[in-house]
């Protein structure tokens, strides 16, 4: 091979982390730049290339590169655009196009969820699996299929888009950032647990940690804290959000039977109280067919990595 590397992007909403890959998969050196520091998308390309010229440096700088794979939100697998993305301060961009001119190598790009799912398949808990869905729970909530060992991209290549499924259709259900009410996300993301905890804390009277914690500042991390330290109203948050996704996950199991579903990003930091009460309400909604069948797994990849490793991937095709 002419170049032995390849350069992986995870752009998440609120951090872009860029590792270099070699082509036995080990991310070699990385290093990353806050995603909403940018409204200006000439800006954050800059920035990502002063970033990777750094680490490209030790290892013979851009000519040992053959291309860059990234996986974006809303990333457009078929024409290289980022569109409509909801966390980004950028909403229709060329992003390959972009990337490719300012570093003067080509670009390829994907959905970051898409991204996360092909490097799970390849490296991670889902490796030798042909048919799983990866779950992405971070400040959004994304997703990619698996089928017969093939992401799915549909038509116009936004297949998949799990976390704008419809979670609540009551006349209550929270408005997302999509501009639809009731979807998976406003309840599921980190962004939702930090909501769910605030409408609970207002709700009840009840005594509780995270009445220590500025309500507007609350994070699933301060959630996770008090549940550990044996906090109820903590441990109902939890109960009320992975009840949500279990259900939801049933009826994406009868969409495509998957083997396994992988759950990635930070909210799975929070272990078995989000994944106990995901596998109950999972497996108390699923047809009998799949009941108990559908494994539930959280990655065992580092964070940065599978979306980087995936993404990656894309770039040796080039």
């Amino acid at each position: 091979m002419d170049k032995p590397y390849v350069l992986g992007l995870d752009m998440g909403g609120t951090n872009s982390v860029l590792g270099i890959v070699d082509a036995r998969g080990h991310v070699i050196a990385r290093t990353s730049i806050k995603t909403q520091q940018y409204s200006d998308i000439n800006n954050y390309v800059n920035a990502l290339y002063v970033e990777a010229e750094k680490i490209v440096a030790p290892v013979g700088g851009f000519e040992q590169i053959r291309a860059i794979g990234a996986g974006v939100p809303n990333g457009n697998y078929y024409s290289g655009n980022i569109e409509g993305a909801m966390n980004l301060p950028w909403q229709n961009v060329p992003f390959a196009k972009l990337m490719s001119e300012r570093f003067g190598i080509p670009c390829r790009i994907t959905n970051d969820a898409n991204a996360a799912a092909q490097g799970e398949m390849t490296y991670g808990v889902a490796r030798g699996m042909k048919n799983f869905i990866m779950i992405t729970l971070g400040t959004g909530v994304g997703s990619g299929i698996v089928i017969d060992g093939k992401v799915v991209y549909g038509h116009d290549g936004f297949a998949g888009e799990l976390g704008h499924t419809c979670a609540d259709r009551s006349a209550n259900a929270r408005l997302c950032n999509c501009g639809k009410k009731g979807c998976l996300e406003a309840y599921c993301s980190a962004t939702g647990v930090a909501r769910t905890a605030k409408e609970i804390l207002s709700a009840t009277t009840q005594q509780t940690a995270l009445r220590d914690v500025d309500v507007n500042n609350i994070t699933s991390f301060d959630v996770f804290k008090a549940a550990e330290a044996g906090d109820e109203v903590a441990k109902q948050i939890f109960d009320f959000t992975g009840t949500m996704l279990g259900q939801q996950l049933a009826d994406f199991v009868a969409f495509s039977a998957p083997e396994a579903i992988v759950l990635f990003g930070g909210l799975t930091k929070a272990g078995h109280w989000i994944m106990d009460p995901v596998v109950k309400a999972l497996n108390d909604n699923v047809m009998n067919l799949w009941k108990g069948k559908v494994k539930v797994l959280f990655s065992d990849l580092k964070e940065a990595d599978a979306a980087v490793l995936g993404a990656s991937s894309l770039a040796w095709e080039v």
